[in-house]
């Protein structure tokens, strides 16, 4: 083995051979980013119910939307409706159904939890967050839309999907943080580019960023706390086991 390459954890109980790697390398330190993130986004939710709150956010919106659309530019535009195709069901389906089949084809049945589970949750928020808001969209946008705008759809979609996808396909360590880098970014700018078409207010954008990113590290965390239980059951299983054997034997 080469130095400095990252090694996945793997849970190796007794008598079961190899087993499926740990989803996460660092679990309280993890679970504690995922706190934070999912009281970050409950704080933002809270906030946008309110309506006083909510006219000062929607002030600096108009502002934002004005900016937008004085600095639209050809190019910019076509850009930022790649990012609007590549966030719609048509893409995003496709993709989740292909990373779920390859963890189940590769039989990593724990990673592939976390990634539907993600998936799932954000699938299960994101109508009635919709419904409870019923906010606006602004005037003038670029590309066809439906629905509330709050929390923007796509931010939530590009997000989760990205996200939970590094987790699941990508060991702990560099590999991670790296793949996770690129995976924030491309959140990011899916998000920017919803306020830059004017298919989305600003906040409805980054909210979404925010429930996305939320779903994906509460779930890992979630599923990862499950997977460690149920290896320690196993492994009690497993000793237990051996020790009544090597008592048979004795007797």
């Amino acid at each position: 083995m080469r130095a400095g390459c990252p090694v996945s954890p793997v849970s190796t109980e007794p008598g079961s051979g190899p087993s499926e790697p740990l989803i996460l390398a660092a679990p309280g330190r993890d679970a504690a980013t995922a706190a934070v993130v999912a009281a970050l986004t409950a704080a933002v939710l809270i906030v946008a119910a309110d309506r006083a709150a909510l006219a000062h956010i929607q002030r600096v919106d108009d502002s934002w939307l004005r900016l937008m659309v004085s600095w639209r530019d050809g190019p910019v535009t076509v850009i930022a409706k790649v990012f609007n195709v590549l966030g719609l069901v048509y893409v995003t389906l496709p993709v989740r159904i292909a990373v779920a089949g390859y963890l189940a084809i590769r039989r990593r049945w724990w990673h592939c939890a976390a990634f539907v589970a993600a998936v799932l949750l954000s699938e299960i928020l994101i109508g009635p967050l919709k419904g409870a808001y019923d906010r606006a969209r602004p005037p003038g946008s670029l590309v066809t839309t439906s629905g509330a705008s709050f929390p923007s759809g796509h931010s939530i979609a590009a997000s989760v999907t990205v996200l939970a996808a590094v987790i699941a396909l990508s060991p702990p360590g560099r590999r991670r943080i790296a793949w996770g880098l690129a995976a924030v970014a491309f959140a990011v700018l899916m998000a920017l580019s919803r306020a830059y078409l004017g298919a989305h207010w600003l906040s409805d954008a980054i909210a979404g960023l925010l429930l996305g990113t939320a779903c994906a590290l509460v779930a890992a965390t979630a599923v990862d706390q499950a997977q460690r239980r149920w290896h320690r059951r196993r492994a009690q299983l497993v000793a237990a086991s051996q020790a009544a054997e090597r008592s048979a034997e004795r007797s």
